[in-house]
């Protein structure tokens, strides 16, 4: 069965990169000497010195690691992807002539362009009427396999949000980073009785990463629980328990 499925790189305060670039977003030529860089690599480095990452880029050499074996099952698993504009035109240019996805990818956008073929197996379809569209196209292409969300932070929020996603996986560096681009925050339209419900299906401990799988169980209403109260008292305990 094919399922929507999401993976992303964080630091331990829920960063997926530096602070937004503010300059103009349809010029991405600069972003590796912009605001959002040093942060974004820093909580990849873990996937940058993998070997199957390596191998997808074209580079040589890399660990074959725990790491490693997930990105590679990461991207078997995969048989079409989304994406965001943005991250599409920070990516086409440093992904060359022989992109790593080798699949199709569909780009949601509101400024269309003609679909783009790319060695290796890779294309970019331009979708103009939404998210939901997008997957929808993927599925058709994906024969099966997962459809992969492949960024950026804004997309995969959109999609928890509208209720598309069926599994996350987030990459936990243990790292601070103190400012940038949050993942999670209130873009996701929860009101304060209600949450968004993750069940954890798999948890690998790595070196310098932590790598939790979630299946996505939607959204469900918060309840308060009294169960430890006695009489009169509902709130914490006090010893703050």
């Amino acid at each position: 069965m094919t399922k929507v499925t999401a993976q992303m790189s964080i630091s331990l305060d829920g960063f997926y990169t530096g602070p937004r670039d503010t300059r103009d977003p349809n010029d991405m030529s600069g972003w590796m000497r912009g605001p959002e860089a040093p942060g974004f690599f820093r909580i990849t480095r873990w996937a940058v010195d993998a070997m199957a990452w390596r191998e997808r880029q074209g580079y040589a050499g890399g660990e074959q690691s725990i790491d490693s074996e997930i990105i590679e099952e990461t991207f078997a698993a995969a048989g079409a992807y989304v994406m965001g504009r943005r991250m599409f035109d920070a990516g086409e240019v440093p992904w060359g002539e022989e992109p790593p996805f080798r699949a199709p990818v569909f780009v949601v956008t509101h400024r269309s362009r003609e679909v783009l073929e790319r060695q290796g197996g890779t294309s970019f379809t331009f979708v103009t009427e939404g998210v939901e569209r997008a997957i929808e196209l993927a599925r058709e292409a994906a024969a099966g396999k997962d459809v992969a969300m492949a960024g950026g932070g804004e997309l995969l929020r959109q999609v928890l949000a509208a209720g598309l996603l069926d599994q996350l996986e987030l990459h936990i560096a243990p790292v601070l980073l103190g400012d940038g681009q949050r993942l999670f925050g209130p873009s996701l339209g929860l009101g304060a009785d209600d949450g968004i419900e993750l069940v954890p299906t798999r948890v690998v401990e790595a070196p310098t990463v932590t790598h939790i799988r979630y299946a996505v169980a939607g959204r469900s209403k918060l309840v308060l629980d009294d169960r430890g109260a006695s009489g009169d008292l509902v709130g914490p305990s006090a010893d703050g328990t």
